[in-house]
């Protein structure tokens, strides 16, 4: 591109600061915004989302957003696999990612105890991480869409009874108290979030150390072997690979693969030695690795 310019990780966040804001999925006080947070700064304007197919419509408009937040895999849960599929339609490229580690929290409104409550709303995955602390309660336990939203329905309905499973934003943002924190029953518990931005305004990041792309082969034996070979000898770390079905083939796959290197030119050599091997080459975006931060 003729007005390409390199700039570092920092710099790509006042630029998207300095326009509109990042699409997220889910409600305000959802972990999308502790990620966006952590990553453009507390005042970073969030544009909430439904789905993730809303999430990538808005951050591909121009006139919508000026870009996106969307986790991508989990490591409890595993990969979001439709999310592969939405990215790999879209028009979109990673210019980041953020790992954040996912703290559950039980919350109330203010003065409600322990013993006042009689149900707890989550959406169903952060009620699931959070069973052995909750057994341990006679409580009634009651699946919603969200977690944020779980949270903002407490607060407007002042409920005495009730308490919300959510992040700490969630509670910041809605007046709740923190009853008990940290109640996941698995500590180690992140998430991967990948930092979109539309490919005709994409950034290059100069001191990029990864990248994320799609391939396919042509299925003959060993030949995944191969292409694995080549990247290794590039002095690559291949620190994911996933496949997914091709659509409509007789259960042949593609794969996506994040790359770590420590320059470029060696991310640009390996994809040169394999290009023989491989087809319907795409790459998601070159970036820097990101830091596990707490959310």
């Amino acid at each position: 591109m003729e007005n390409e310019k390199s700039v570092s990780i920092g710099t790509v966040k006042t630029v998207f600061e300095s326009k509109k804001g990042i699409a997220i999925q889910g409600y305000e006080g959802s972990f999308h915004q502790v990620a966006a947070r952590n990553m453009y700064g507390k005042a970073v304007e969030v544009i909430p989302c439904a789905t993730f197919r809303d999430l990538i419509r808005v951050a591909s408009d121009k006139s919508a957003s000026s870009g996106a937040i969307m986790a991508i895999e989990n490591s409890i849960a595993g990969s979001i696999l439709p999310n592969y599929n939405l990215l790999q339609k879209s028009s979109l490229k990673v210019v980041g990612e953020v790992y954040l580690s996912i703290s559950q929290n039980l919350m109330v409104n203010p003065g409600v105890k322990l013993e006042d409550i009689r149900e707890v709303h989550s959406h169903p995955m952060a009620i699931l991480q959070c069973l052995e602390f909750l057994e341990k309660y006679n409580w009634k336990l009651i699946e919603s869409d969200d977690t944020a939203l779980s949270a903002k329905h407490v607060h407007q309905h002042k409920s005495k009874h009730i308490a919300a499973i959510a992040s700490k934003l969630a509670a910041e943002l809605f007046e709740l108290d923190l009853i008990a924190p940290n109640i996941q029953t698995m500590k180690n518990n992140y998430t991967r979030f990948l930092v979109l931005q539309r490919e005709k305004e994409a950034i290059q990041i100069a001191d990029a150390d990864k990248a994320s792309i799609y391939f396919q082969t042509n299925h003959s034996k060993g030949i995944l072997s191969k292409v694995l070979t080549l990247i290794a000898d590039g002095d690559i770390n291949l620190s994911k690979l996933q496949s997914m079905p091709i659509p409509g083939s007789n259960f042949k796959y593609g794969f996506y693969a994040d790359l770590e290197f420590e320059k470029i030119a060696q991310f640009h050599e390996v994809m040169q030695s394999i290009e023989g091997l491989t087809n319907s080459v795409k790459i998601f975006g070159v970036y820097k690795k990101g830091k596990l931060v707490k959310g």
